[in-house]
């Protein structure tokens, strides 16, 4: 179906409404609950990163019901042949929840450079949790200037077709490519920064800039922030597309993709003390990026014009599951000494 469900002229105050509810709780986040710099425990990450699963599944609930009953009361979409306001309220909502699936699982690659980055610049941990609020503050916004302009290109078969494309080779590349931890030292965009900014390897706290004989120097926290944002970017660059193979729709793209990164900072501090155990999860996801931009580029006229969002939903949760479970069951080999 080329009309938009939720078209943005008509449902900007929901846009407005939302971005309202995830700034209220980011600063309830900031400024009740770390209004002191502590270490986060595994006990407050897990109860956060339930809160925070909880309020997206919610969403999608409400997202579903608000469409089950808005759609036949909406003479634009009845007015479509064809047209079924249930079953269109139901592919809302599979689709919500299979880019929120997604999205939360090519997250999970964002958790590996939160370790490295820590470790490099040796950040205590009771400054982590600062550095990692900026961090997916700013990767909000870029992630919504990534989705806007993505909605505006979607529009083109043949932008769909080379994202798709895009998505099957970085797949590829991720399954085929051995894995290597990032190098800050060696990023363009840190080595560029310790150029151009007066850096300083002291803290202050949980400062990002530090005040010395008069002069302000930017702080290992500063960097950290900076690396992290930078990649986000370079996921976006991936994951964005991705979720437009699921859905045409922006307002679910973005609803999805945000709920998806809220919840990275806990579920970071839930993880990060075990994520070498899930070596096998990057095939996961190098075949999920393979099988979602294949459906970009051939699945979806195969099909009609649009491949089956259950099985999309399916496909997904197997190749997570199976990655996962295989990464739980094979013990890395250990090298005994002679």
């Amino acid at each position: 179906m080329d009309v938009l469900l939720f078209p943005f002229q008509e449902y900007w105050w929901f846009y407005l409404a939302f971005t309202g509810f995830v700034l209220a709780m980011l600063l309830l986040d900031l400024g009740v609950f770390h209004k002191h710099a502590h270490a986060v425990s595994i006990k407050e990450s897990a109860i956060w990163s339930t809160i925070w699963f909880s309020l997206a599944l919610v969403f999608g609930a409400a997202l579903y019901f608000y469409a089950l009953d808005r759609f036949p009361s909406d003479q634009r979409l009845m007015a479509i042949p064809g047209f079924d306001p249930i079953a269109a309220a139901r592919q809302v909502g599979l689709e919500y929840v299979t880019g929120f699936i997604i999205e939360k699982a090519l997250a999970v690659d964002n958790i590996f450079v939160f370790v490295v980055v820590f470790s490099y610049f040796a950040i205590p941990p009771q400054y982590q949790h600062r550095v990692l609020f900026f961090g997916i503050l700013g990767a909000l916004v870029f992630r919504a200037i990534f989705i806007a302009i993505g909605a505006v290109l979607m529009k083109y078969q043949w932008v769909v077709i080379i994202a798709g494309i895009f998505l099957v080779a970085t797949g590829i590349n991720i399954i085929l490519t051995p894995e290597k931890a990032p190098d800050p030292g060696k990023n363009p965009v840190i080595r560029l920064a310790k150029k151009l900014l007066p850096v300083t390897d002291k803290f202050s706290g949980q400062n990002f800039v530090l005040r010395e004989n008069g002069r302000l120097f930017v702080t290992p926290l500063f960097l950290a922030l900076l690396f992290i944002e930078f990649s986000d970017i370079i996921f976006a660059i991936d994951s964005v597309p991705a979720i437009f193979a699921i859905t045409d729709e922006p307002l679910i793209v973005f609803t999805s993709n945000i709920f998806a990164i809220l919840g990275l900072r806990s579920l970071y501090f839930l993880l990060a003390g075990v994520i070498d155990k899930f070596r096998y999860l990057k095939f996961g996801l190098g075949f999920v990026l393979v099988f979602v931009g294949l459906k970009m580029a051939w699945l979806n006229d195969a099909f009609g014009g649009k491949f089956p969002v259950t099985w999309s939903l399916g496909i997904i949760s197997s190749i997570l599951a199976v990655s996962i479970a295989v990464s739980l069951m094979i013990k890395p080999k250990t090298h005994s000494a002679k």
